[in-house]
């Protein structure tokens, strides 16, 4: 047989290729979660909730039901190619609708906006991005030294602005969103 005519093999993606795919679908999903969780609350679009027996079903339960499917997938039929690039991006789906709702975890009936679900999908998406993006540890070079150590300065910079900006947001905006959350349909 000539080598022209063998069969083409798909190959499965890289790491890189696949942090990159959950990296996106977890931020859509996130942004795309507050966005309609505002909308619905501010009355800009209808009541999307799914309610069971007059219990609001939060989409963290979504994103538990896709990471379990998810897994029992990658489990038990151990995709390769396409299918694992479509396993990356569903498990990031899962994880965006589950971290959304992470401060609800901690504080079980607590309101929508804590701070902790922030905290959890910034520390999630970092570590997403770091897989997705940097060398290996055995490929730095003087000069990627040089941009984490300046990337862990900015990093501490963006993380104290970002404190102070929610103290500042704490006074200001919370009575609002509280009130808005209060009228809300449950």
């Amino acid at each position: 047989m000539r080598e022209s005519d063998q069969p083409i093999e798909q190959s499965s993606p890289s790491s890189t290729h696949l942090a990159r795919s959950i990296l996106t679908a977890f931020l859509l999903t996130f942004i795309l979660a507050r966005i309609t969780v505002f909308l619905i609350m501010a009355r800009k679009i209808p009541d999307l909730y799914f309610y069971a027996g007059g219990t609001h079903i939060h989409h963290l339960n979504y994103g538990i039901f896709l990471l379990s499917a998810v897994g029992a997938w990658l489990l038990l039929k151990r995709p390769a190619a396409r299918n694992l690039t479509i396993a990356a991006i569903i498990y990031g789906i899962g994880m965006g609708l589950t971290f959304d709702e992470f401060g609800m975890w901690i504080r079980l009936g607590g309101d929508y906006w804590q701070r902790a679900s922030w905290d959890a999908v910034t520390v999630i998406a970092a570590g997403f991005a770091l897989v997705a993006f940097a060398p290996s540890i055995r490929r730095f070079r003087p000069h990627h030294w040089f941009t984490a150590i300046l990337l862990v300065i900015i990093v501490a910079l963006f993380f104290y602005l970002l404190v102070k900006t929610y103290r500042y947001a704490g006074k200001t905006i919370a009575p609002k969103l509280h009130n808005m959350e209060s009228v809300a349909p449950k």
